[in-house]
């Protein structure tokens, strides 16, 4: 009934039983330390059925955890607790991918390692409150990084990205979408350096493709993959006048690195803009590897995306609840159903 969302297909060097892909979502279990637990191993494995599982935001570093909870992968405590995810899935017969997720401005210090800052491209505080285990708080206020900073960050998700092949993942989703660290360098009204990484639309791309370079060339540009969301105005995002020129310059750059795939993000069926027709034909245009697409999918909709050939794969945030284990092409089908 399905046979382009359950035909087999191929994300970087790896061959996937199907089109599904389990977008990243926090799986509301609590993790200390950012160190995964058994819960998740379980809510993982009973999900391997999926073509590929790309796991929830991870933090590369101890001022990346800006939400309660949250793993990381930079500890040997994490990394280890990781592994225990990556050898279910793989027992089961799944592919997973880890999405590498820095907040940036989206925290609070009561979220936060001790002694730990939150930083951001510029001192701008976000809008809004964050949970934490007092309740919701307001925002913190970050302090800018200056150039090494945001030079050295680069660094720290290649240790990440590397860190994550050593838990066993397949392979790694940089975020850069949803309004967190690397999307906040995308946007004038987040970031307002006056350096290399501010001011022009090559600036303010500048540390995702200097990361995107340093991660495929560490990892493999086949165990790497991205995630963007134009027109998102999740955490506290602004429309700017230059969305759809930033994002044809930045696609254009990432074709050039031959990655594993774009994860682009449309929030429309979340109450957001929908992204224009024309920008994401011209993503689509300009991008030659595999496209995922993560919207407001059921499985008929997402079997006439993909015969349209607007995407090469479909993302669902939520195909199944906790308690089914997606066993087979068939499941996968009556679950998105």
């Amino acid at each position: 009934m399905y046979p382009a969302l359950l035909t087999q297909a191929t994300i970087g060097k790896y061959a996937l039983s199907n089109k599904v892909v389990m977008a990243p979502a926090v799986t509301k279990r609590r993790v200390n330390d950012g160190v995964p637990n058994e819960l998740m191993v379980e809510y993982y494995s009973h999900r391997a059925g999926a073509g590929l599982i790309i796991a929830e935001g991870t933090s590369p570093v101890e001022s990346g955890m800006g939400h309660a909870h949250m793993p990381g992968i930079y500890s040997k405590a994490q990394v280890a607790g990781w592994k225990k995810v990556t050898e279910a899935v793989h027992a089961n017969g799944g592919k997973i991918f880890l999405q590498i997720m820095h907040t940036g401005r989206i925290s609070h210090p009561a979220n936060m390692p001790a002694k730990t800052r939150i930083v951001a491209p510029s001192a701008i505080a976000a809008n809004g409150q964050i949970w934490t285990a007092a309740g919701y708080q307001p925002y913190g206020t970050p302090r800018a990084m200056s150039t090494a900073e945001v030079q050295e960050m680069v660094q720290l998700h290649v240790k990440a990205a590397k860190q994550a092949i050593e838990a066993g993942f397949d392979g790694v989703e940089l975020h850069a979408a949803n309004g967190y660290l690397m999307e906040q360098f995308l946007h004038p009204d987040t970031n307002q350096r006056t350096d290399k990484y501010g001011g022009t639309i090559p600036n303010r791309v500048r540390f995702i493709l200097e990361t995107v370079a340093a991660v495929s060339a560490a990892i493999g540009k086949d165990r790497t993959g991205i995630r963007l969301s134009p027109y998102s105005k999740v955490n506290d995002l602004q429309h700017h006048g230059q969305i759809n020129t930033t994002y044809e310059y930045l696609v254009d750059a990432l074709d050039t690195f031959s990655l594993s795939y774009i994860h682009i993000v449309d929030g429309h069926s979340l109450g957001e803009p929908e992204i224009p027709a024309i920008l994401l034909a011209g993503i689509r245009a300009r991008f030659n590897g595999p496209l995922i697409l993560n919207g407001n999918f059921d499985a008929l909709k997402a079997e006439d995306t993909l015969r349209s050939g607007l995407a090469d794969f479909v993302a669902f945030e939520q195909p199944c609840n906790s308690g089914v284990k997606l066993s087979g092409p068939r499941m996968i089908a009556d679950c998105l159903s």
